[in-house]
């Protein structure tokens, strides 16, 4: 038998179309390294978008869009529980039913609150307060509903809550930087700021996290379109 023939029915044929900068992108990027699946990457312009990636999501055509064995699948935390059935070594969700569906509450309410949570750093003046505090408001209640003795959100061990989470780690962190802003201190989200340490502590995130540089430079380029015709981009995606 020809050996060489069956390990490349063996490979896994993963690719995920997505963008550097995008914390999307990046909460799939950490799922497909923890659970150790090897998969190609492919960067998407998108102002200039590949043929493919209109073919593999053409509903919402955005990135991330995992495809597995030329099937693909859209919206990042839809990729995140698809990824989790499909490869159940390190799971990022608990075996428990109610832990279970507690892990699914916050790590759905975290990413309903994410996309208006970046948009502060779009706006000037009033409107950019009123976006500042309505952050404040959401990790308030995460620090006083979810983080307790525990590590992470949902127990000692990373999983799907962490991930939908870990943008605040570097994307937030870049636009905290831009608009001249800290949301998370020790003294005042203490238990927050330990998950963020926490979080940033573990193998697989600290050696995939995005280059801070990059972020800097594409939220800015982002922020300048925004101040400079504040009505062309706020309709919400």
């Amino acid at each position: 038998m020809n050996t060489s023939h069956s390990s490349v029915i063996n490979m896994v044929d993963v690719k995920l179309f997505g963008l550097s900068p995008s914390p999307f992108s990046q909460r799939v990027v950490w799922a497909l390294k923890l659970k150790g699946i090897s998969y190609e990457y492919v960067e998407e312009d998108l102002s200039n978008k590949s043929n493919l990636l209109l073919q593999y999501n053409p509903i919402f055509k955005k990135i991330p869009v995992l495809v597995h064995d030329g099937k693909p699948i859209a919206e990042s935390m839809v990729i995140l529980e698809y990824i989790d059935n499909t490869w159940p070594e390190n799971p990022l969700l608990p075996k428990d039913p109610h832990e279970r569906s507690l892990v699914r509450f916050w790590a759905k309410f975290i990413d309903e609150r994410t996309k208006p949570m970046m948009s502060f750093f779009t706006y000037v003046g009033e409107q950019q307060e009123k976006a500042i505090n309505d952050n404040l408001q959401t990790l308030r209640i995460i620090e006083e509903h979810e983080l307790g003795e525990q590590k992470f959100l949902g127990g000692d061990r990373i999983g799907l809550a962490d991930i939908a989470l870990g943008w605040i780690v570097h994307t937030l962190a870049a636009m905290e930087e831009i608009v001249g802003v800290k949301f998370v201190q020790a003294d005042t989200f203490p238990l927050l700021h330990a998950w963020m340490e926490n979080f940033r502590e573990i193998p697989v995130i600290k050696d995939n996290l995005p280059n801070h540089d990059q972020i800097l430079d594409y939220f800015k380029g982002r922020r300048e379109m925004f101040v400079k015709s504040p009505h062309a981009c706020h309709h919400h995606h």
